[in-house]
């Protein structure tokens, strides 16, 4: 939302493009869903990281309204491959008996590690600018995504 102030977009425009983003996460987190359940969850959460590398390497660089708006698209259809995704994908590989207790860790460190994040972006921002900050950002989810299809995470077979 910054970046496209910083573009010299008024706050309408900025939050109209929040509006769109939440839209699009609105109506595609129920095929991805659907999708995600006949090709996999790993599949389409890594699809997702990679979509969001894509997202913040494209902000590093954009400064009008049309590629705005592709990009806040792809930042929509990311959420949607990531957000009940990794929940889903954590229920599948937690035991039963503690499939909340992951959830909620998950949940938790989730929060902690995007206060640290956030508070890191803006310390990027502030001393190099907000390109570098996206392309950082970028190169940290490539290789995120790198990893994940590196290793191999099963299921839990244990006992109930």
């Amino acid at each position: 939302m910054l970046k496209i102030k910083e573009a010299g977009f008024s706050d309408t425009y900025v939050i109209g493009i929040y509006i769109f983003y939440n839209l699009i996460f609105a109506l595609f987190a129920y095929p991805i869903g659907i999708l995600a359940d006949r090709v996999g969850l790993k599949k389409i959460f890594i699809t997702g990281i990679f979509v969001f590398a894509l997202v913040y390497t494209g902000m590093g660089i954009a400064r009008s309204l049309p590629v705005f708006l592709f990009l806040f698209f792809l930042y929509g259809i990311y959420a949607a491959a990531t957000e009940g995704i990794a929940k889903a994908w954590i229920s599948n590989i937690a035991s039963s008996e503690n499939t909340a207790t992951a959830i909620g860790t998950y949940t938790g460190l989730q929060s902690i590690c995007a206060l640290v994040a956030s508070s890191f972006a803006g310390l990027l921002w502030y001393q190099f600018g907000a390109g570098t900050l996206f392309f950082i950002s970028g190169i940290g989810a490539v290789l995120v995504g790198v990893y994940l299809l590196r290793v191999n995470i099963k299921a839990c077979n244990c006992a109930g």
